[in-house]
């Protein structure tokens, strides 16, 4: 996967340097003498999940080849705060030239790391699976994917084209959840269908279509409930809207297989890590 993700990685750090180094480190290149060679040392400063280790490891190379990281955990790891992540050595004008954007990475992809293994754990005990959703930062969303793997949870459909979701404006313009349906059975046949459903009537209709999943959108801890009785097992059902960490756990006993949340990916906290010379 480190393959595939250093691919996904690679234009957002050819932006980044751009945007960041430009012509050169005006600080460093002024207080640094050339030629002098530096050591940092890559901490945390907080408890959670590492994850973005192989990206860190591209940026540096990206800004100067002879910089070499080394990393002391792997992706996925649970760290403590003062831990040793990784250390650089090299060059030090490069090296303090690439600090920031490698631990941008770092601390972002941690972060979305570390607030899904909360959810993942708050669910702990159910049959609930934590997923993501497309709510991803442009041009971030295999590497956020990735990292909420890294914290335990699972991936949604990763973009339009590898799954069929039929939302309430696509029921609307076809006239109806079973005219959506059909429609797209012909259109692509080999892809899962889910449906979103709001209503206990709707769920009725979704259950009789024999589709691959069926979410259930904003509804009430009571409406979960009799969704579960409803369907009988017939049919996965996804909780999804608004669930937030002190809700996670109620949604989660109703019985439902799957919890999705937008939060993972768009809001979850900086995890806090520093580099120190």
């Amino acid at each position: 996967m480190s393959d595939d993700l250093i691919r996904a990685a690679q234009p957002l750090i050819e932006l980044a340097v751009a945007e960041d180094i430009g012509p050169g480190d005006a600080t460093s290149n002024a207080v640094i003498a050339p030629g002098e060679a530096l050591k940092g040392s890559i901490l945390a400063k907080q408890a959670g999940v590492v994850a973005g280790l192989p990206i860190a490891e591209a940026v540096f190379a990206r800004v100067d080849a002879a910089l070499r990281f080394v990393a002391r955990v792997r992706d996925g790891d649970e760290v403590q705060d003062g831990d040793l992540i990784a250390e650089v050595s090299g060059p030090g004008r490069t090296l303090l030239a690439a600090e920031r954007i490698a631990l941008n990475f770092l601390q972002h992809l941690s972060g979305v790391a570390t607030y899904t293994q909360t959810f993942v754990r708050a669910v702990a005990g159910s049959k609930a699976t934590i997923l993501d959703t497309r709510k991803t930062h442009p041009g971030y969303r295999l590497l956020e994917k990735y990292a909420v793997r890294m914290g335990g949870g699972q991936n949604h459909r990763r973009n339009l084209y590898e799954m069929i979701l039929i939302k309430d404006n696509h029921i609307a313009a076809a006239g109806g959840i079973p005219v959506a349906v059909e429609r797209a059975r012909t259109a692509y046949p080999d892809l899962p269908i889910e449906v979103e459903v709001e209503r206990m009537d709707q769920l009725e209709v979704a259950l009789a279509l024999d589709v691959d999943r069926i979410m259930l959108d904003n509804m009430d801890l009571a409406e979960m409930r009799q969704a579960i009785r409803l369907a009988a097992g017939r049919t996965p059902l996804e909780a999804s809207g608004n669930v937030d960490l002190a809700y996670v756990t109620e949604v989660a006993a109703t019985g439902v297989d799957y919890i999705s949340i937008g939060a993972l990916t768009h809001s979850a906290p900086a995890f806090d890590i520093s580099m120190r010379i």
